[in-house]
Protein backbone atom coordinates (compact mmCIF):
# COMPACT_ATOMS: atom_id res chain seq x y z
CA UNK A 1 0.00 0.00 0.00
CA UNK A 2 1.19 3.49 -0.87
CA UNK A 3 -0.23 6.64 0.78
CA UNK A 4 0.34 10.17 -0.86
CA UNK A 5 -0.01 12.89 1.05
CA UNK A 6 -0.36 16.95 0.01
CA UNK A 7 2.83 18.52 1.38
CA UNK A 8 1.43 22.07 2.28
CA UNK A 9 1.34 23.32 6.22
CA UNK A 10 -2.47 22.41 5.82
CA UNK A 11 -1.67 18.22 5.68
CA UNK A 12 0.87 18.52 8.83
CA UNK A 13 -1.90 17.57 10.95
CA UNK A 14 -2.31 14.53 8.63
CA UNK A 15 1.61 13.63 7.90
CA UNK A 16 1.83 13.96 11.86
CA UNK A 17 -0.86 11.28 12.59
CA UNK A 18 0.13 9.00 9.05
CA UNK A 19 3.57 8.63 10.11
CA UNK A 20 3.32 6.16 12.81
CA UNK A 21 0.63 4.65 10.88
CA UNK A 22 2.53 3.82 8.11
CA UNK A 23 5.24 2.37 9.91
CA UNK A 24 2.86 -0.13 11.85
CA UNK A 25 1.35 -1.05 9.26
CA UNK A 26 4.12 -1.54 6.72
CA UNK A 27 2.76 1.07 4.04
CA UNK A 28 5.12 3.87 2.65
CA UNK A 29 4.24 7.45 2.89
CA UNK A 30 5.26 10.35 0.16
CA UNK A 31 4.52 13.78 0.41
CA UNK A 32 3.36 15.53 -2.85
CA UNK A 33 1.51 18.09 -4.20
CA UNK A 34 -1.98 18.12 -4.62
CA UNK A 35 -1.84 17.57 -8.73
CA UNK A 36 0.69 14.51 -8.01
CA UNK A 37 -1.38 12.98 -5.24
CA UNK A 38 -4.25 12.84 -8.12
CA UNK A 39 -1.99 11.38 -10.76
CA UNK A 40 -0.60 8.44 -8.34
CA UNK A 41 -3.97 7.45 -7.89
CA UNK A 42 -4.84 7.87 -11.09
CA UNK A 43 -2.36 5.43 -12.22
CA UNK A 44 -2.67 3.25 -9.44
CA UNK A 45 0.92 3.88 -8.07
CA UNK A 46 -0.84 4.68 -4.64
CA UNK A 47 -3.76 3.30 -3.21
CA UNK A 48 -4.72 6.06 -1.08
CA UNK A 49 -4.61 9.59 -1.25
CA UNK A 50 -5.18 13.32 -0.58
CA UNK A 51 -6.76 14.24 -3.48
CA UNK A 52 -8.56 17.13 -5.51
CA UNK A 53 -12.13 16.70 -5.10
CA UNK A 54 -12.34 17.31 -8.89
CA UNK A 55 -9.91 14.63 -9.96
CA UNK A 56 -12.61 12.19 -8.45
CA UNK A 57 -15.01 12.06 -11.52
CA UNK A 58 -11.56 10.52 -13.71
CA UNK A 59 -11.12 7.64 -11.29
CA UNK A 60 -12.61 4.26 -12.89
CA UNK A 61 -13.09 3.47 -9.09
CA UNK A 62 -13.15 5.88 -6.06
CA UNK A 63 -14.03 5.17 -2.60
CA UNK A 64 -14.33 8.33 0.08
CA UNK A 65 -12.57 6.56 3.26
CA UNK A 66 -12.66 9.37 5.33
CA UNK A 67 -14.69 12.22 7.52
CA UNK A 68 -11.30 14.27 7.66
CA UNK A 69 -10.64 16.35 4.40
CA UNK A 70 -8.54 19.75 3.69
CA UNK A 71 -11.87 22.22 3.59
CA UNK A 72 -12.97 25.86 4.75
CA UNK A 73 -15.78 27.43 6.11
CA UNK A 74 -15.74 31.35 4.27
CA UNK A 75 -12.32 32.07 4.44
CA UNK A 76 -9.29 29.94 3.57
CA UNK A 77 -5.80 32.73 3.11
CA UNK A 78 -4.18 30.07 0.93
CA UNK A 79 -5.95 29.47 -2.28
CA UNK A 80 -6.24 32.98 -3.32
CA UNK A 81 -6.51 35.01 -6.71
CA UNK A 82 -4.00 38.22 -6.60
CA UNK A 83 -4.16 41.09 -8.85
CA UNK A 84 -2.89 44.65 -9.76
CA UNK A 85 -6.42 45.67 -10.75
CA UNK A 86 -9.66 45.32 -10.23
CA UNK A 87 -11.63 42.06 -10.51
CA UNK A 88 -13.27 43.91 -14.55
CA UNK A 89 -10.18 44.55 -15.63
CA UNK A 90 -8.37 41.37 -15.56
CA UNK A 91 -7.88 39.67 -18.79
CA UNK A 92 -5.55 37.26 -17.76
CA UNK A 93 -5.46 34.76 -15.01
CA UNK A 94 -2.64 32.11 -14.44
CA UNK A 95 -3.73 28.94 -13.27
CA UNK A 96 -1.66 27.64 -10.33
CA UNK A 97 -0.49 23.90 -11.91
CA UNK A 98 -0.43 22.31 -8.09
CA UNK A 99 -4.27 21.83 -7.81
CA UNK A 100 -7.03 21.33 -9.91
CA UNK A 101 -9.81 21.97 -7.69
CA UNK A 102 -8.82 25.26 -7.23
CA UNK A 103 -8.37 25.88 -11.25
CA UNK A 104 -11.48 24.61 -11.68
CA UNK A 105 -13.11 26.75 -8.71
CA UNK A 106 -11.74 29.87 -9.99
CA UNK A 107 -13.37 29.40 -13.51
CA UNK A 108 -16.94 28.56 -11.90
CA UNK A 109 -16.29 31.62 -9.97
CA UNK A 110 -15.78 33.92 -12.77
CA UNK A 111 -18.13 33.04 -14.98
CA UNK A 112 -21.44 32.42 -12.26
CA UNK A 113 -20.05 34.37 -9.36
CA UNK A 114 -18.02 37.62 -10.63
CA UNK A 115 -19.19 37.48 -14.46
CA UNK A 116 -16.18 38.31 -15.71
CA UNK A 117 -14.37 36.40 -18.98
CA UNK A 118 -10.21 36.74 -18.63
CA UNK A 119 -8.57 34.13 -20.69
CA UNK A 120 -6.90 31.35 -18.43
CA UNK A 121 -3.87 30.20 -18.67
CA UNK A 122 -3.10 26.41 -17.50
CA UNK A 123 -0.57 24.94 -15.43
CA UNK A 124 1.37 28.38 -15.03
CA UNK A 125 4.30 28.35 -12.44
CA UNK A 126 2.10 31.36 -10.46
CA UNK A 127 4.16 33.57 -7.75
CA UNK A 128 4.17 37.16 -7.32
CA UNK A 129 6.40 37.91 -10.17
CA UNK A 130 3.84 36.78 -12.42
CA UNK A 131 1.49 39.19 -11.53
CA UNK A 132 1.86 42.42 -13.75
CA UNK A 133 -0.51 44.32 -15.16
CA UNK A 134 -3.99 43.04 -15.82
CA UNK A 135 -2.47 39.46 -15.64
CA UNK A 136 -3.57 38.25 -12.11
CA UNK A 137 -2.84 34.53 -11.03
CA UNK A 138 -4.82 32.06 -8.77
CA UNK A 139 -1.58 30.72 -6.21
CA UNK A 140 -2.29 28.52 -3.74
CA UNK A 141 -0.54 26.84 -0.53
CA UNK A 142 2.09 28.23 1.72
CA UNK A 143 2.94 30.59 -1.38
CA UNK A 144 -0.58 31.75 -1.34
CA UNK A 145 -0.23 32.39 2.35
CA UNK A 146 2.78 34.04 1.82
CA UNK A 147 1.95 36.93 -0.55
CA UNK A 148 -1.24 38.37 1.80
CA UNK A 149 -1.38 42.19 1.48
CA UNK A 150 1.21 42.26 -1.09
CA UNK A 151 -1.14 43.32 -3.98
CA UNK A 152 -3.91 46.11 -4.12
CA UNK A 153 -6.48 43.27 -4.85
CA UNK A 154 -7.20 39.68 -2.97
CA UNK A 155 -9.72 37.40 -3.64
CA UNK A 156 -9.90 34.34 -1.28
CA UNK A 157 -12.10 31.59 -3.33
CA UNK A 158 -13.34 30.26 0.09
CA UNK A 159 -14.82 33.33 0.67
CA UNK A 160 -16.08 33.83 -3.02
CA UNK A 161 -17.94 30.43 -3.03
CA UNK A 162 -19.17 30.86 0.26
CA UNK A 163 -20.76 34.06 -1.14
CA UNK A 164 -22.11 32.55 -4.20
CA UNK A 165 -23.77 29.21 -2.69
CA UNK A 166 -23.58 29.71 1.00
CA UNK A 167 -21.98 26.46 1.45
CA UNK A 168 -18.48 25.46 2.81
CA UNK A 169 -15.85 24.16 0.59
CA UNK A 170 -13.82 20.59 0.03
CA UNK A 171 -10.65 21.29 -1.76
CA UNK A 172 -9.30 17.42 -1.05
CA UNK A 173 -10.25 14.68 0.72
CA UNK A 174 -9.21 10.98 1.44
CA UNK A 175 -9.84 8.46 -1.58
CA UNK A 176 -8.93 5.06 -2.44
CA UNK A 177 -9.13 3.53 -5.69
CA UNK A 178 -9.87 0.18 -4.75
CA UNK A 179 -12.09 -0.95 -1.39
CA UNK A 180 -10.05 -1.61 1.58
CA UNK A 181 -10.24 -3.82 4.70
CA UNK A 182 -13.09 -1.84 6.98
CA UNK A 183 -10.43 -2.60 10.05
CA UNK A 184 -7.30 -0.90 7.93
CA UNK A 185 -9.65 2.34 7.05
CA UNK A 186 -10.80 2.09 10.31
CA UNK A 187 -7.14 2.15 12.07
CA UNK A 188 -6.53 5.19 9.27
CA UNK A 189 -8.90 7.40 10.28
CA UNK A 190 -7.89 6.77 14.19
CA UNK A 191 -4.88 8.30 12.47
CA UNK A 192 -5.95 11.02 11.20
CA UNK A 193 -8.28 11.72 14.03
CA UNK A 194 -5.06 11.85 16.15
CA UNK A 195 -2.95 14.15 14.29
CA UNK A 196 -6.10 16.60 13.97
CA UNK A 197 -6.59 16.81 17.22
CA UNK A 198 -3.33 17.53 18.50
CA UNK A 199 -2.69 20.22 15.89
CA UNK A 200 -1.97 22.42 18.22
CA UNK A 201 1.07 21.05 19.64
CA UNK A 202 2.59 20.73 16.08
CA UNK A 203 5.91 22.51 16.53
CA UNK A 204 5.91 25.15 13.28
CA UNK A 205 9.23 26.59 13.87
CA UNK A 206 10.95 24.94 10.98
CA UNK A 207 8.22 24.90 8.82
CA UNK A 208 7.75 27.59 5.94
CA UNK A 209 10.09 30.11 7.99
CA UNK A 210 8.48 32.86 5.41
CA UNK A 211 5.31 32.80 7.47
CA UNK A 212 5.03 33.97 11.45
CA UNK A 213 3.77 31.58 14.36
CA UNK A 214 0.69 33.43 14.68
CA UNK A 215 -0.01 33.06 10.96
CA UNK A 216 0.47 29.22 11.07
CA UNK A 217 -1.16 28.72 13.84
CA UNK A 218 -4.17 30.51 13.07
CA UNK A 219 -4.29 29.11 10.07
CA UNK A 220 -4.00 25.24 11.64
CA UNK A 221 -6.54 26.00 14.06
CA UNK A 222 -9.23 28.21 12.91
CA UNK A 223 -9.12 28.32 8.70
CA UNK A 224 -8.62 25.43 7.80
CA UNK A 225 -11.98 22.43 8.53
CA UNK A 226 -10.33 19.03 8.59
CA UNK A 227 -13.83 17.75 9.61
CA UNK A 228 -16.58 16.65 6.75
CA UNK A 229 -19.46 17.43 8.31
CA UNK A 230 -22.98 16.67 6.16
CA UNK A 231 -22.47 20.89 5.61
CA UNK A 232 -19.17 20.27 4.00
CA UNK A 233 -20.22 17.13 2.05
CA UNK A 234 -23.29 19.35 0.36
CA UNK A 235 -20.86 21.88 -0.66
CA UNK A 236 -18.39 19.14 -2.63
CA UNK A 237 -21.76 17.86 -3.75
CA UNK A 238 -22.62 21.20 -5.50
CA UNK A 239 -18.91 21.30 -6.77
CA UNK A 240 -19.46 18.37 -8.51
CA UNK A 241 -22.25 18.81 -10.03
CA UNK A 242 -21.44 22.35 -11.44
CA UNK A 243 -17.97 21.02 -12.43
CA UNK A 244 -20.60 18.97 -15.14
Amino acid sequence: MHISVVSYLNSLPFINGLEIFAEAEQVTLSKDIPSVCADKLLSQEAGIGLIPVAVIPQLKEYHIISDYCIGAFNEVQSVMLYSNVPLDKINTILLDHHSRTSAMLIQLLAKHHWKIFPQFVHDAHTNGNSIEGKTAALVIGDRALALQGKFPFQFDLATAWFEMTGLPFVFACWVSNHKLENGFVSRFNDALKAGVESRNKLSLENYAPELSYAVKSNYLNNLIRYEMDEEMRAGMKRFLEMMV
